[in-house]
């Protein structure tokens, strides 16, 4: 089995404790040292070259944007995601730019933590799910000066994210094949790439301009158009989540129509005019009650099939959430394409 190797970086002793306990839960990591300053970083990455570095940004004798330029330079196949509280946009742009592959916030949890280090460690991008709002204004800025998308592009390029081929969009945009070839040109264009892998690649590195998408989702094909397609309905807070959640269900099931939502009365509205047949909900929405969401959505799609998701599995909630109608409950850090694949097969099965 080939190893992980990885290195930490915090002034906080027990904060690497932390860290080194989260990762020993994931396959594959391997610990092969601890520093606490920017010098001690520096000859660490030097001497010991790990494929990835989780460090935090506040430690002695550091100057995070320089050190990381100067590690990248020296070591480019290293992959680093920055693990701190500092939530400030610029700052949080700037270490983005030097090329550090993700930014997680402590106070978020722990779970998501291990999805930023797979997701990092699988040539993706992270951003913690608050972060991403405070830096829609700035990207969408700097995405308008540099390569404009229309509504129509952004609609394309979410669609092709959701690994749709050109003849499911141009049923799910109304269009003809022809014209699909013609926008997907333009887009490409538009953004400076050559094929579907980098228009990918593109989408996974500027996910806001995804999120405007997410609040025009009846755009999608409906299900009646396609032959044992699935409608599903992913509601959590977190977007970098639901879009992980939708691409497991779409390789699981490549017919699927995925809709997401980030509170309760987004997922009752798109409830009542898509009837998912398949629903994941987190029992924490922000400061909403994905329990409740739960008892709402029955009521106007008694035939949905409903799973609870958590990163605080608790027997109180199960008990509750299943009292609700869901069907079963899942711990978040349990959630990995087997599973999302099983969940699938069920409830096509049912």
């Amino acid at each position: 089995m080939t190893f992980t190797r990885t290195l930490l970086a915090d002034d906080h002793a027990l904060v690497r404790t932390g860290l080194r306990d989260a990762l020993a839960s994931l396959s594959g990591i391997e610990i092969v040292g601890e520093v606490g300053n920017g010098i001690e970083l520096m000859d660490a990455v030097l001497s010991l070259k790990p494929d990835l570095l989780v460090m935090d940004v506040n430690m002695p004798d550091f100057e995070p944007v320089a050190a990381v330029k100067r590690m990248l330079a020296v070591h480019p196949s290293l992959k680093v995601l920055v693990v701190s509280a500092y939530d400030d946009q610029s700052y949080v742009v700037g270490l983005l730019s030097a090329g550090v592959n993700g930014y997680h916030l402590k106070d978020q949890p722990l779970s998501d933590f291990q999805l930023a280090v797979e997701r990092v460690l699988g040539g993706g991008r992270w951003i913690s799910g608050p972060l991403v709002d405070r830096l829609v204004g700035y990207h969408a800025t700097a995405a308008s000066e540099a390569s404009p998308l229309t509504r129509r592009q952004r609609e394309l390029l979410f669609l092709l994210t959701q690994g749709y081929n050109n003849q499911k969009i141009a049923l799910a945009m109304n269009l003809s094949v022809k014209t699909v070839e013609n926008h997907l040109t333009a887009l490409y264009r538009a953004i400076g790439v050559e094929s579907r892998l980098e228009a990918n690649n593109y989408a996974n590195s500027h996910p806001e301009l995804l999120l405007s998408i997410e609040q025009e989702q009846l755009m999608k094909m409906p299900e009646a158009q396609v032959a044992g397609s699935l409608t599903v309905l992913v509601v959590d807070d977190n977007p970098r989540f639901r879009m992980q959640v939708g691409k497991m269900v779409s390789r699981a099931h490549p017919a699927s129509s995925i809709y997401e939502a980030d509170n309760i009365a987004g997922a009752v509205r798109l409830a009542e005019q898509v009837k998912p047949r398949l629903a994941l909900i987190d029992v924490i929405l922000d400061d909403e009650d994905g329990i409740q969401c739960v008892r709402d959505m029955k009521k106007i799609s008694a035939a949905t099939r409903i799973i609870l998701i958590s990163a605080y599995p608790d027997r109180e909630f199960r008990r509750m959430g299943l009292s609700a109608g869901a069907i079963a409950f899942l711990d978040k850090k349990d959630i990995d394409a087997a599973v999302i694949r099983q969940v699938v097969e069920d409830t096509l099965a049912n």
